[in-house]
């Protein structure tokens, strides 16, 4: 079984902190001739006083020795640049070779043709499909919380600069990983949630056509990657595809579990599905404007802001409890709104103007308004107790976040007396490190999640490439395994068992 996530909660060790002289360059070594040499010169010399003929020798002997032995010599000197040349830690280093992607050219309907269906399903009735006559280049994809789908394959379009994580190759044979660019998210949502009537010539409402059907893509896609000859060569091992919304190829998942997923989170997914072992957490988009103002709590009255629908399943049930709880307090600002743009522009006001802002869980235990909070530098307060964050290597969520259990938070008084306790130098400190790392879940930034997730992409890599000759051997010893008992929690676990 993979290894699922984690509640990032967990204390974290300290990072290594060098005292300021461990940061300087080290004097060169020092030859001393161990005491086993002499102890060794004067057994070997006679007990009688020796002729001054083996003084000379023994002298001319010990100083050709130090002389090769000697920092300022040149068998030394040539010994110290060739181990500078080779050391892990020489700043002159070149980095490490980009992981090679090979981006499947697929059939125009699974890319900008969802495009083209979702601006179609959403024209106003007897209006013309401007989306039609839109060449490829001109479509706009729709504002959306899942758009990563969109900024990856754009990415690969372009080719991006050369010092990327990953680089596009045109031939397949080459490639490490091969990208699957099919819009799953976007597929999902195509058909509004109610329908516009066609109206015919006399004004009367027409019987609808035929909706879209994200189903019969999901099955046509595999049955298109299946003809193909590098998917079946490792049954899926080295693709990667992109599921960001929950429910993003629910159909076909256990078809391609063995690919490396990249997910919102595992709220939907079962352990034989994903892992943080071989898939990659993304941030949403997010759907409010970033605040362009400094650090500081003097233009943030409300002590903490929510705004998101009231009522969810599953583990967003504690919502309702946190409605009762927190409605009635003066300084917390806490509305039901479904997604709109009156709601998006309430949205953007309460959190700019808040010092922080709550993410319980949604229907899975994240949403996007934490990365809405976190553009408004609204310091996130996360309830949520099974919750998988992007990019935990290298963003501690500890400096800009505050996590609290959920059965402490349905506490009467408890979040807003914990909050009420935070100093303003605390949340200053929040603030800035969130105006840091922020970049992160800024999908315009060219630095930004696009960058980090090809390099979580190009970190899983190597772990592909051990599954892969791992099965291999499962295979040449006739080992009749299915692909999840061939499934390990641990990277190490899967190097030692191949």
């Amino acid at each position: 079984m993979w290894e699922r996530g984690r509640p990032p909660r967990k204390p974290r060790p300290s990072p290594l902190i060098l005292p300021a002289s461990a940061l300087v360059s080290p004097p060169p070594p020092r030859f001393v001739f161990p005491r086993s040499l002499f102890a060794l010169a004067a057994r070997i010399m006679p007990s009688r006083r020796p002729s001054p003929v083996l003084l000379l020798l023994l002298a001319l002997a010990l100083a050709l020795l130090f002389l090769l032995l000697s920092p300022s010599g040149p068998s030394a000197s040539r010994l110290s640049h060739s181990f500078a040349s080779t050391s892990v830690f020489s700043a002159a280093s070149s980095p490490p070779s980009p992981v090679k992607i090979y981006l499947y050219d697929l059939p125009s309907k699974f890319t900008y043709g969802v495009v083209r269906s979702y601006m179609s399903a959403r024209a106003l009735p007897g209006s013309a499909d401007v989306a039609a006559t839109l060449a490829d280049e001109e479509l706009r994809y729709p504002g959306h919380q899942h758009s990563a789908e969109w900024w990856l394959f754009k990415d690969l379009r372009l080719r991006g600069p050369r010092d990327r994580p990953v680089a596009r190759v045109d031939d397949p044979a080459e490639a490490d990983l091969f990208y699957v660019p099919f819009f799953s998210s976007l597929s999902l949502v195509v058909n509004p949630i109610r329908p516009p009537a066609a109206v015919n010539a006399s004004g009367a409402e027409a019987t609808v056509g035929p909706l879209y059907s994200d189903e019969a893509m999901q099955d046509e896609l595999v049955e298109w990657l299946e003809r193909q000859p590098y998917w079946g060569r490792h049954r899926g091992r080295d693709h990667v595809f992109i599921c960001q919304d929950p429910n993003a190829l629910y159909r076909v998942v256990d078809r391609i579990s063995n690919a490396v997923l990249l997910v919102s989170d595992f709220g939907r997914l079962r352990g034989d599905q994903a892992s943080l072992v071989k898939d990659v957490i993304l941030p949403y988009s997010h759907r409010i404007n970033p605040f362009k103002g400094d650090v500081g709590v003097d233009g943030r009255p409300a002590l903490l802001f929510f705004m998101g629908n009231r009522y969810r399943k599953e583990g967003g049930k504690v919502r309702d409890t946190l409605f009762q709880i927190l409605e009635n307090e003066g300084d917390v600002i806490i509305k039901h709104g479904a997604q709109s743009r009156v709601s998006r522009r309430m949205a953007t006001q309460g959190m700019h103007s808040s010092k922080f802002c709550l993410h319980p869980a949604g229907d899975t235990p994240s949403a996007c308004r934490l990365f809405d909070a976190l553009v408004s530098l609204c310091v996130p307060v996360i309830v949520s107790d099974h919750i998988e964050l992007p990019f935990e290597d290298v963003i501690d969520y500890s400096n800009i976040s505050i996590f609290v259990d959920t059965s402490k938070a349905v506490q009467p008084g408890f979040l807003t007396s914990m909050l009420r306790r935070v100093s303003s130098e605390r949340i200053l400190e929040y603030q800035r490190e969130i105006q840091r790392v922020k970049h992160y879940f800024e999908y315009e930034d060219p630095n930004g999640p696009v960058y980090e997730i090809w390099r979580q992409v190009s970190v899983k890599e190597p772990l592909i490439k051990l599954l892969i000759n791992r099965n291999k051997r499962l295979v040449e010893r006739g080992t009749n395994e299915t692909d999840c008992s061939c499934l390990c929690s641990t990277p190490s676990e899967i190097s030692n068992s191949s």
